[in-house]
């Protein structure tokens, strides 16, 4: 029980990889809030019946409004803020394709959520972390920077920003003894990519002939890394980005 009396909001935690570290996290002993667009709640409750200490708390990740009542529930419900897994992001509603033929519209919604979310939720906690002059802020980037994976421009582009957020808030943050790393995972088969039949079939073959390990890379591949970078054993660890995906990437 590592985390016996933390506190970890966990971003995009109803369904897929979010709920599966959400349940890591738990298990370890930390009492978890889910924030979520949708499902918040009903995710909470599964939690709770299966012995965790959960709360649900609908969260649009680029709403300011929504960030701050997040972090404000959080606080109320556990009365601290210990750990944020900023996981929420745009990625199995896109459709790979040619970069000059994604709209301004939906650049401009991946970066809404998948970096200014981070940011926005960074900026929610950091109070009650300093307060406590303890933090862990877990950033999920992406493998596709490293190997520079074509027709997701906007997706990879925002992920690459969140290794360059990862580094320069880990040295803002490093005085308050708030640490800041990133996990970036290889092409995961969580419920979101399982219902988009295009990513499926243009990346699963892909990934499975550069990836190391012959199998395909589930949530529960990445709950090891969030547990390592949200406990005791990383405490001299920050500004770090963790590749997650099966020996794909090598750097």
């Amino acid at each position: 029980m590592k985390l016996k009396d933390k506190v970890a909001i966990v971003t995009g935690g109803a369904i897929g990889i979010g709920r599966a570290m959400a349940e890591g996290l738990a298990s370890e002993g930390a009492s978890i809030v889910i924030a979520d667009m949708a499902n918040a709640d009903v995710a909470a409750k599964e939690m709770q019946a299966k012995g965790f200490k959960a709360i649900g708390v609908k969260t649009d990740v680029s709403s300011e409004k929504d960030t701050e009542k997040m972090a404000e529930e959080a606080l109320n419900a556990f009365q601290g803020i210990d750990i944020l897994i900023n996981n929420a992001g745009v990625y199995t509603s896109l459709i790979p394709g040619p970069f000059e033929k994604i709209s301004v519209e939906e650049w401009r919604r991946v970066m809404d959520v998948n970096l200014l979310g981070m940011f926005l939720c960074s900026k929610a906690v950091v109070g009650a972390m300093r307060k406590n002059k303890s933090g862990r802020i877990i950033n999920l980037s992406s493998g596709t920077p490293f190997k520079g994976i074509p027709f997701l421009l906007h997706y990879v582009t925002s992920k690459g920003g969140v290794i360059a957020l990862t580094r320069a808030l880990a040295k803002e943050l490093g005085a308050d003894n708030i640490l800041v790393n990133a996990i970036a995972p290889g092409f995961t088969l969580s419920d979101g990519v399982m219902s988009n039949e295009v990513q499926l079939k243009h990346f699963r073959e892909i990934s499975a002939k550069v990836r190391t390990l012959m199998r395909d890379q589930h949530p529960e591949d990445l709950v090891g890394a969030v547990k390592f970078f949200a406990g005791p054993d990383s405490s001299f660890i920050t500004g770090q980005t963790l590749v997650v995906d099966g020996g794909a990437y090598f750097h």
